[in-house]
């Protein structure tokens, strides 16, 4: 099946894959050739991409996912490959999310902190091949 990984500001990945398994809003999603087709949102989460036996994986930032006719597309806010991603900043930003979200403070934005804390996550997980 083919699958393009699509970003505001460019072309993540456009080729063959064997497998792919997104985070949709309502759970995980795994596809394989021949599957019916399928429109859902995704989550900040990991993509796992499965090409010849080999896993790669990518942080998506929310967005969609469409399967029909073995073509699958993902268009995301935002996407880093697992050799993209920073693990030192990805530490701190969890870390900085964290402390915000453990003061009670009235001012802050707690879903702009709880975001900053799952998009810091998934980097985590994908660097580590979770």
């Amino acid at each position: 099946m083919h699958l393009k990984i699509i970003t505001h500001n460019r072309l993540i990945y456009d080729g063959n894959a064997d497998e792919i398994q997104v985070t949709g809003s309502e759970g995980a999603i795994g596809v394989l050739p021949g599957r019916q087709p399928v429109t859902t949102p995704l989550a900040i989460g990991v993509t796992k991409v499965v090409i010849n036996n080999e896993n790669h994986y990518y942080a998506t930032m929310g967005g969609i996912f469409q399967f029909s006719n073995d073509n699958a597309v993902i268009l995301t806010n935002a996407c880093e490959a697992e050799a993209d991603i920073d693990v030192k900043r990805a530490k701190e930003a969890k870390a900085r999310a964290e402390e915000r979200l453990s003061k009670s403070n009235v001012q802050m934005d707690v879903t702009r902190a709880e975001m900053a804390l799952a998009r810091a996550m998934t980097r985590l997980k994908v660097a580590n091949h979770e």
